[in-house]
């Protein structure tokens, strides 16, 4: 699934656009690293998010669009690793 489409699916993010705006100004790592929209995201994987205040850290438990797109779904699609604050004038990816 592309990693724009997962992160509104999994509620990461409330829309596919800004999913896609955060992701090409470099807001969204996958496994480390800087990636595109179209990035193909498998169970797993590790996604870095920086949203203003905070960088949130997930492993994808489920990656599979017709599970995530059902209204209740049965399972998380994500679970948490790390939480950390950031201010909005500091470099997230800095450690």
């Amino acid at each position: 699934m592309r990693l724009d489409k997962y992160l509104k699916l999994a509620r990461l993010v409330k829309r596919r656009s800004a999913a896609q705006e955060m992701i090409e100004l470099g807001a969204v790592r996958v496994a480390g690293r800087p990636v595109k929209p179209a990035a193909d995201i498998k169970q797993n994987d590790i996604i870095e998010i920086a949203y203003m205040s905070r960088v949130l850290k997930v492993k994808v438990l489920c990656a599979d669009e017709a599970i995530l797109k059902r209204p209740r779904a049965e399972s998380p699609s994500w679970e948490q690793i790390s939480e950390r604050p950031v201010k909005p004038d500091e470099n997230p990816w800095q450690d």
